[in-house]
């Protein structure tokens, strides 16, 4: 059972958050906070200051590294924090370890999270507790199975009460997972959701079916959101046999399927700000496609940045909640 309760109306073989110093770019000065929430506006979240592992450490359980796609803790505090108040009930319909949830709860607000797969869903759990024993006041739960399905998980006394969805889709194992140096060179393991026998997870499917179970899921989350609503949702494109594979457009073609309505497009950064450039915290496989192009003549760069795509359940925008601070929010945890 899921305890909501009441709602008021680290290690150096972790590529995803390897710091590469030397990867520096001059970037221009982000300018000061937006009156509203728009489309046409842009926020930028600062949200790598510290590597993955330095804002996982001791807040997390160290099983959680085994994740092959893990939301950096700093974009879903910042999200929790710029979108609800103290008291209000966040979602994650795909929560893996819980990064969403163990957020939501250090902050005050309750949470409820779905997960596919028991491993990671247990490992959500040890969060949960973990983050309960170091004093997080709100209360949260996972529900095991099929977010596709989402209303036949989750208690129908919960329809209209979610103020915030946070998630990210899934990218597959090209993109993440683990390495270490062996005797035939590097190693690459913990880049997988599953042992491969078992395909329902979103991530075995091409980038068409992946978007079709995610509109599935953001319309199961249009039915639980209450009016006003917002859905956070993070993704990048990756590169696939040297082709941009374009997931944000692919996100909001999903969510306008779903019902909701796109509000505002942020960067949440995923290098640190040093001295007015960046400095790239690029995964080991990036950096070597980069180098690999580069090598071969092809001018590509590193990807600096989430997508951080908005909704809202309102279409007439009389009811958008707007971010506390959403212009260059420091979420820093």
């Amino acid at each position: 059972m899921v305890a909501v309760g009441k709602h008021r109306a680290e290690a150096a073989g972790d590529p995803d958050e390897q710091s590469t110093p030397t990867a520096s770019f001059t970037i221009d000065p982000i300018g000061g906070h937006r009156a509203a929430a728009g489309p046409e506006g842009l926020s930028v979240w600062a949200t790598a200051q510290a590597t993955g592992p330095v804002q996982r450490r001791g807040r997390y359980v160290r099983e959680s590294v085994q994740h092959p796609a893990r939301m950096l803790p700093a974009i879903a505090a910042h999200a929790v924090t710029a979108y609800t108040q103290p008291g209000d009930l966040v979602l994650d319909p795909m929560c893996g370890i819980g990064t969403t949830l163990v957020e939501a709860i250090h902050a005050d607000r309750d949470a409820i999270g779905v997960e596919y797969e028991s491993r990671w869903s247990d490992i959500a759990d040890a969060n949960i507790k973990h983050a309960h024993n170091q004093g997080a006041t709100g209360r949260a739960g996972v529900i095991r199975g099929d977010a596709t399905t989402i209303l036949s998980l989750v208690p129908a006394a919960l329809t209209g009460q979610v103020a915030l969805v946070v998630t990210s889709p899934p990218y597959g194992p090209t993109v993440h997972g683990l390495v270490r140096p062996g005797a035939d060179g590097v190693a690459k393991f913990d880049n997988a959701y599953n042992d491969g026998t078992d395909r329902g997870n979103l991530a075995y499917r091409d980038l068409t079916g992946l978007a079709d179970g995610f509109a599935q899921i953001l319309t199961g989350c249009h039915t639980l959101l209450k009016p006003g609503g917002v859905v956070v949702v993070t993704a990048r494109p990756w590169r696939k046999h040297g082709e941009l594979i374009d997931l944000p457009s692919a996100v909001i073609g999903a969510g306008i399927r779903a019902g909701l309505m796109p509000v505002d497009r942020c960067v949440a950064l995923l290098a640190a700000v040093r001295d007015g450039g960046l400095v790239a915290r690029p995964s080991f496989f990036q950096l070597q496609a980069v180098r690999k192009a580069r090598a071969a003549g092809t001018p590509m760069h590193l990807i600096a940045h989430e997508d951080v795509l908005v909704f809202t359940k309102n279409h007439t925008g009389s009811g958008t909640r707007t971010p506390k601070d959403t212009g260059g929010g420091e979420a820093v945890a």
